[in-house]
């Protein structure tokens, strides 16, 4: 009889972890024959992606009605109300779910505190794993519910080793119960596949300067305004070169702005969102990543997959940890005035075979991250739960 496993990811918007909760998922119930997986679909974020996951073997389990478009995603506030009204509105349903259920497993992605109290305050035949993707922020509050659930938590999975020593010393959990667990980045299938796709935009497709990449959500997390203004510097000795930016959010007027006030409309480019990032990763030259925090970075791996040559900043929790301390790409300290600067210049001089040595090795790691790899981690961890009280 297949084991039942159940993800428990509701997110607001389109974050990183959608994609490694969607292949997790699907490497967890196509890659093998011992598990059925089912994602939780608690306000009707993931109603869009039924028909794709179906056809993977993944059944989408609707928790309550649709209220998704409902809710307010953007601003801290905002999202922490429509956080409030989804616990409020889930905590029975989801509680009746799971009474219902005979040793069964639950991976928690996001929005993980209603999860833990409903472990906590009933005696359930399942079993809860806690995932964390980023640093938390913890206060006083968090960190004494988190210590009081702990035992209720039968082990807490984390995608980098930085994290998960980081977590560790925290001495919330028992350590034994801490496991290292690459995110699911890399569908290998679907990659070959995009990897044929050559729609562009124009001005990238006709582009002849050197080409430097920057992805991500126009955000103050992503840092975009430090990368551009450190960009216009370099530019100033080094004229052959040219940045895209993909992705969109809230600071693309503040962006679009500071870049027609520099007079850098031919030299700077916001592209917006794109469907097929590695169209533009195999024909740029380097990935710039300019974020304050970031865990491991779906968008190194990506690149790393792609042969692109990494700079990034030395953001926790993972990047350093990626490119092997800067041996294999260069790090610089985030967010500090010149050092993206100079770190343009050290690549500019770098030599070719050592940029292509680089990119070798940080190609070997990503493949850490592929689907079928993180499947062998995750059930070797199952394997180990024992599911009857």
């Amino acid at each position: 009889m297949k084991k039942k496993t159940f993800y428990w990811s509701p997110c607001l918007t389109e974050v990183g972890t959608v994609k490694s909760t969607i292949n997790s998922a699907i490497a967890l119930a196509k890659l093998t024959n011992e598990y059925d997986v089912k994602i939780i679909n608690v306000f009707g974020e993931w109603s869009r992606y039924k028909e794709y996951l179906r056809a993977n073997n993944v059944e989408v389990v609707d928790l309550t009605f649709n209220f998704y478009k409902l809710l307010p995603k953007t601003g801290f506030i905002k999202s922490r109300f429509s956080y409030i009204i989804i616990c409020i509105i889930v905590f029975f349903p989801f509680l009746n779910l799971m009474k219902n259920q005979k040793s069964s497993i639950v991976i928690a992605h996001l929005i993980t505190s209603l999860p833990i109290l409903i472990f906590k305050l009933f005696k359930l035949d399942s079993k809860l794993i806690l995932r964390i993707s980023g640093m938390p922020k913890l206060n006083f509050l968090r960190k004494f519910f988190w210590k009081l659930c702990s035992k209720d938590i039968i082990a807490t999975t984390c995608p980098s080793l930085e994290l998960k020593e980081k977590i560790k010393k925290m001495k919330l959990f028992d350590s034994n119960k801490i496991f290292y667990l690459p995110d699911a980045v890399l569908n290998i299938k679907e990659f070959r596949k995009e990897l044929k796709n050559t729609h562009q935009d124009k001005r990238f497709a006709t582009e002849k300067r050197v080409k430097f990449l920057a992805c991500g959500r126009l955000t103050r997390q992503k840092n975009f305004k430090y990368l551009i203004n450190e960009f216009i510097k370099f530019t100033k000795n080094f004229e052959n070169f040219s940045l895209f930016i993909l992705g969109d959010g809230e600071e693309y007027s503040e962006l679009d702005k500071l870049i027609k006030n520099n007079n850098m409309e031919t030299k700077i480019f916001l592209l917006g969102r794109v469907n097929n990032v590695f169209s533009y990763m195999k024909n740029a030259d380097a990935l710039i990543l300019s974020s304050k925090w970031e865990e491991m970075g779906f968008v190194l791996i990506e690149a790393a997959i792609s042969n692109l040559y990494i700079i990034s900043s030395n953001c926790p929790n993972g990047p350093t940890e990626f490119l092997n301390d800067g041996k294999n790409g260069i790090i610089y300290e985030s967010n500090k005035t010149n050092a993206l600067h100079d770190s343009l210049v050290s690549f500019q001089k770098k030599d070719p075979q050592i940029k292509f040595k680089d990119k070798l090795e940080i190609k070997k790691n990503s493949i850490k991250y592929t689907m079928f790899k993180h499947k062998k981690v995750l059930i070797e961890l199952l394997s180990n739960i024992k599911l009857t009280n």
